[in-house]
């Protein structure tokens, strides 16, 4: 095992993007790394691929833990949402930063929600890490054609559920610019003409902070909703700033002494942001 172990460094990058995929947590990928590492220590099988047993090792961690985690989901109060990931360079720590990409942002790992562990693992090992059939037959215990089977399955569900049209990483940027500046301001016609009529904002407080139980939604709501959030967050003097979070626009609001309050992340579509998400 002593290859594997003399490749952390290497390896660990890629179990955290499978462990942070799989959970939509940062703190739970982390302890399924943790946990996983832990387990490759104390085994003294011989490896011919360290990647390959840190994936398998990893995956079906990450399935056991989602198994037991939808029974707490189903008892969650208000929205469940993705705990956000941190993507600018400095604020992510370089050695469990996932690749920024598509298949990191919030609304791919919310659609990954529909799927079972086994169909999630399956999926995430194939469309995004681009495994053999045969490697994932092994990770997840299944025939290879059961796994061709579950893939497709998969790929169709998530397909039917993505957005046929998505803004242009330029023009993500540009709205968010104005979707600070609109708030900031309270200007509340400027606001209005940024979001899409079926525009909601989710909230979640992963269950330590409050936050709204059911989603607001509508133009006229959100906007007079975010709109006050604004002004509660200048009357008592909370820094908003810009940040990038899984690879798209945020805001991100600190206390006077730098703490983190609010991570927000906008999602834009076809030119009109769609989902505004506290999380």
């Amino acid at each position: 095992m002593t290859n594997v172990v003399a490749s952390h460094d290497e390896l660990r990058p890629l179990m955290f993007s499978i462990a942070y995929r799989m959970l939509g947590s940062v703190a739970e990928a982390e302890d399924i790394v943790q946990d996983a590492w832990l387990r490759i220590q104390n085994d003294d099988t011989d490896v011919r691929s360290p990647q390959a047993y840190a994936t398998t090792v990893t995956t079906r961690l990450a399935i056991d833990h989602l198994r037991s985690a939808r029974v707490r989901r189903e008892a969650y109060v208000g929205s469940w949402l993705p705990e956000p990931l941190l993507t600018t360079a400095e604020d992510a720590d370089p050695a469990v930063r996932a690749e920024v990409a598509d298949t990191l942002s919030m609304a791919f790992l919310v659609l990954l929600e529909s799927l079972s562990p086994v169909e999630r693992a399956v999926f995430l090992l194939r469309e995004v890490f681009g495994y053999g059939y045969d490697e994932i037959a092994t990770v997840v215990g299944k025939s290879e054609q059961n796994c061709r089977q579950i893939f497709a399955r998969s790929k169709a569900r998530v397909d039917e559920r993505r957005p046929r049209f998505e803004a242009s990483r330029q023009k993500r940027d540009e709205l968010a610019r104005e979707f600070v500046a609109a708030s900031g301001n309270g200007d509340l016609a400027a606001l209005e003409r940024l979001l899409a009529d079926d525009v909601a904002f989710y909230g979640d407080g992963g269950g330590k902070a409050p936050a709204i139980a059911a989603p607001v939604e509508g133009r006229v709501r959100v906007t007079r909703f975010v709109l006050g959030l604004f002004r509660q967050a200048a009357a008592m003097r909370m820094v908003v700033r810009p940040i990038s979070v899984n690879g798209q626009p945020g805001i991100r609001v600190l206390d006077q002494g730098g703490g983190l309050l609010v991570c927000w992340r906008c999602r834009s579509r076809t030119g009109a942001c769609k989902r505004c998400a506290t999380c």
